[in-house]
């Protein structure tokens, strides 16, 4: 494997352990790369690291290795309940992949344990085997690790495990502020001593990683590890050995651009990048129909419990197909990656990036190509600015043909797939709605009939952004969508009982005497309507003590103006009084008028 090399493991200024420089050759990790020389030797003199290099750089080992030397350096030996180290991460197939690499080390020093502290499994078990085997290493999501600093009634103090803490790495850090961890970091940082190195490693920085360098780091050393032969001013945030493609395509024509070109490299490894969990669903199965003898997987963040499996079988397989979303973009080494192919660009511009080093990584050839729409190739400039990140234009795919006719027939073969095209290009819409660069991703631009026809719908949903909107250019099937079954017979079953219990509703609803609305009625109900009102306005009047007659109110409204005009000094307080002595006297009751004043004599 040809690297991005600086030096041997032996020209670092400080000697690792045997058993570490056996395990490096035994993985074939001859040489170093730029974040590794840097941060191990900072670390190892027990300096605060905030690291950043761009994807896939390196940056596991230049913690992991780190880690264990300053574990073996320390004076009083860790105890079976104690936790050494802690690793953060946001993502379970990161977690996983850090916890693999560490394994690899931990097989010549088996006086630590590691354990893995993540989401998609029973925390209850986790508890068990942690007071079971105990840890000296943790790796962790913050969801998980938070929940397990809660867990003293299950018999699990952490709290207390952790006073021990020598390094805190959090990795992907950006992204853990992104996903919106940050209360969670809080809880965690909030349990762990104040005397430990703090190692943060991302491929971007960011304002608020900027305020957790400040609040987590002791005068921390800043390393920023560029490419080579790549100027300073012009610092390209991904490997220098991707060759990073655009094409042009129409809304209609995409999913048969990117079906053709998966067949033409069915031999290859293959990512491919979807908005939302519900395309990754949709197209992940469709495409699971039209590409023959070719592994493909699904993964996206509402998967719960197959994560783990599904990734652990990819990264094992030598060529397939891997459908995901950004759940997939961050930091997963998955080896001979050779196309990432960016299906709908990401919201973000840092997601871009981080997609397209996938591949190429530890100086490896590698190659991303996104599909954009006519209306959206500016976007190639912008990322070229923002990110530092050109694109080249590749010619359309050759040797397209139309399969979506294929996709409809999967759609009324089975509800379930009509349902999922249906909940895929809604949330495709909203995604786009919320697209970071919006002067380019615009909703307004759309042609929503050409995206149904690409998504090969059988009849455009109804949502709140197509609300009023109609297409009468767009083609429905001449069937009622109503008819279509699932294969799922149980599923089905469940479905006609609820029909049944919605056809009884409406007939009773039908059968109901019917309101009508005062505004369909005759003009003179109306006019009896009106007269109900202001005798009940009249009655509530008199109620409150406001029983007064027309020229009592005008003689009141007299009294009020002339007051006014007396506070605002307009008039003289003789004025004033000439002026009210000088208005009509309201009426008064007389004894027969005034029922209270009898027996008065």
């Amino acid at each position: 494997m040809e690297n991005t090399t600086e030096g041997k493991w032996d020209s670092l200024p400080v000697k690792l352990n045997d058993s570490i420089m056996q395990t490096l050759d035994e993985l074939g990790f001859t040489h170093m790369t730029p974040v590794q020389s840097a941060c191990i030797p900072l670390f190892m003199r027990n300096k605060d690291v905030a690291a950043e290099a761009v994807t896939g750089s390196g940056k596991t080992l230049a913690f992991v290795i780190p880690i264990i030397e300053m574990l073996l350096k320390r004076e009083d030996k860790l105890k079976k309940m104690q936790v050494g180290a802690l690793i953060v991460t946001p993502t379970r197939e990161l977690a996983l992949q850090i916890s693999e690499v560490m394994g690899q080390f931990l097989q010549k020093f088996p006086q630590f344990r590691k354990i893995l502290l993540i989401g998609g499994s029973n925390p209850i078990e986790d508890v068990e085997k942690f007071k079971e085997q105990g840890a000296n290493i943790l790796i962790a999501t913050p969801g998980r690790l938070e929940d397990m600093f809660r867990r003293k009634a299950d018999g699990l103090d952490l709290a207390l495990a952790v006073k021990h803490l020598d390094v805190l790495v959090l990795d992907e850090a950006d992204r853990l502020l992104d996903m919106g961890f940050e209360a969670s970091l809080n809880v965690i940082l909030g349990h762990l001593p104040k005397q430990r190195r703090t190692g943060l490693f991302s491929a971007t920085q960011t304002q608020e990683l900027e305020k957790l360098v400040r609040a987590g780091l002791r005068n921390p050393v800043r390393i920023t590890v560029k490419e080579k032969g790549v100027a300073d001013s012009c610092t390209q945030k991904t490997p220098a050995r991707l060759c990073n493609y655009f094409t042009i395509c129409r809304a209609e024509d995409k999913f048969n651009s990117l079906v053709a070109f998966l067949r033409q490299h069915k031999h290859e490894k293959q990512l491919v990048f979807f908005s939302t969990c519900a395309c990754v669903e949709y197209f992940g199965h469709a495409l699971e129909a039209l590409i023959k003898k070719v592994a493909i997987h699904c993964i996206h963040g509402k998967m719960k419990h197959k994560r783990n499996r599904i990734f652990s079988e990819f990264r094992n397989l030598k060529s397939g197909i891997l459908v995901c979303t950004d759940v997939m973009a961050r930091g997963i080494d998955i080896p001979d990656v050779h196309w990432v192919l960016q299906y709908d660009p990401p919201s973000s511009a840092s997601a871009f990036v981080h997609r397209c080093g996938r591949t190429a990584r530890i100086g490896n050839q590698g190659n991303a190509l996104v599909f954009l729409q006519p209306m959206e190739e500016s976007y190639v400039t912008f990322l070229s600015i923002n990110q530092k990140c050109p694109l080249e234009q590749m010619a359309p795919v050759s040797g397209v043909v139309d399969v979506l006719p294929k996709v409809k027939a999967l759609a009324l073969a089975d509800r379930a797939m009509f349902d999922r095209g249906m909940r895929a290009f809604v949330s495709n819409v909203q995604a786009y709605a919320k697209h970071e660069c919006s002067l380019i991703f615009r909703v307004k631009d759309l042609d929503f009939v050409a995206m149904a026809r690409g998504f090969a719908l059988l009849r455009i949903p109804r949502m709140p952004e197509l609300k009023g909107k109609n297409f009468p250019e767009f083609e429905e099937m001449a069937i009622d969508t109503d008819t279509i079954r699932y294969k799922d017979k149980q599923r089905e079953k469940l479905r006609q009982k609820l029909l049944v219990e919605l056809k009884v509703k409406r007939e009773e609803k039908a059968a109901a005497p019917r309101r009508y609305n005062d505004k369909t009625q005759a003009w003179s109900k109306q006019k009896n309507r009106k007269e109900r009102r202001r005798k009940t306005a009249a009655k509530r009047n008199r109620e409150e003590g406001l029983d007064m007659d027309e020229e009592d109110m005008k003689e009141l409204l007299k009294d009020t103006r002339l007051l006014k005009r007396r506070k605002r000094g307009q008039i003289s307080e003789e004025e004033f009084d000439k002026q009210l002595t000088a208005l009509p006297k309201r009426k008064t009751a007389g004894p027969s008028e005034d029922p209270d004043s009898a027996g008065d004599d």
